[in-house]
């Protein structure tokens, strides 16, 4: 049996950056502290989910992916020895920003990054006016935990996305949120089971959780929280994070279930590639 422990956090803004580095730089600690092995954050985890309104000023958000809050954590992640998955705001030159996840390996190596492939634009997710369209596929990054893949927020409406990590040798998926109650209320407690059990993997779906409201007043949603594990065959592993107040979940993962569920199910033998002709076109 090969277990790995992991981790996810949910919190609110607090108001400034510093004290939301703070705050999950002790997210790290504490679940290094439990054993956990693997961490990852919330969506843009150390700003306030700005997609609520269209302002330039959040622009000042992005830095570089080897800027100084990913070397600050990937020096806690050498520390710790720790994998991290930091879901940053990438500034890849002056105007051209990126919604991105970055994975550090355990020793504080560099692995690589994702950038977030489908932009919603749509009432108070307002996407487009922070972030290109990402531009580096689906990659797996080979950490100290096994095969690891990100996917980030809505990206989970699109079940390509989710095959091609799998198709790439994932064993587990970090989905980095920040969902609010409307129309995504019933997606999100199906989206993550259906793509674990059909791509044989482990999906995580950390999410923000509590009201913004001292950042955005009256215009503020309320993220509902309620972060997940899922294991290969669709099942919750452990309760759900809270629907109300800032948590650090830490899950056992038995890897073996990976490959217990690939010769059960046989759905990357039975793909037919060769007769879906529509998925690959504009």
């Amino acid at each position: 049996m090969t277990i790995v422990r992991a981790a996810i956090s949910q919190t609110t803004w607090t108001g400034d950056k510093d004290s939301m580095l703070d705050r999950h730089e002790k997210f790290a600690r504490d679940a290094a502290a439990q054993g956990a092995q693997v961490m990852c954050f919330q969506e843009l985890f150390y700003g306030p989910y700005f997609g609520i309104t269209q302002d330039q000023k959040y622009y000042r958000y992005a830095e570089p992916a080897d800027g100084p809050i990913v070397q600050r954590f990937a020096a806690l992640a050498k520390e710790l020895g720790q994998v991290m998955v930091l879901p940053i705001y990438e500034e890849e030159q002056t105007g051209v920003y990126y919604n991105t996840t970055v994975v550090v390996d355990a020793d504080g190596t560099i692995l690589g990054k994702y950038r977030k492939n489908h932009i919603p634009h749509v009432e108070k997710f307002w996407e487009k006016f922070y972030f290109r369209p990402g531009n580096l596929g689906y990659p797996v990054f080979e950490t100290a935990v096994g095969k690891v893949g990100t996917y980030i927020c809505y990206d989970r409406h699109f079940p390509e996305g989710w095959r091609e990590l799998g198709l790439a040798g994932a064993h587990i998926v970090f989905n980095p949120n920040a969902t609010k109650p409307g129309l995504s209320n019933r997606l999100w407690e199906v989206e993550g089971p259906c793509a674990a059990v059909a791509n044989g993997y482990f999906v995580l779906q950390p999410n923000r959780v509590g009201r913004e409201d001292n950042e955005y007043g009256e215009e503020a949603v309320t993220f509902y929280g309620t972060s997940q594990v899922i294991d290969p065959r669709g099942n919750f592993v452990g309760e759900l994070g809270s629907s109300e107040s800032e948590e650090l979940l830490v899950r056992d993962l038995d890897l073996d279930m990976v490959q217990q569920m690939r010769d059960d199910w046989q759905f990357y033998r039975d793909r037919r590639p060769d007769s879906y002709a529509q998925i690959a076109k504009p």
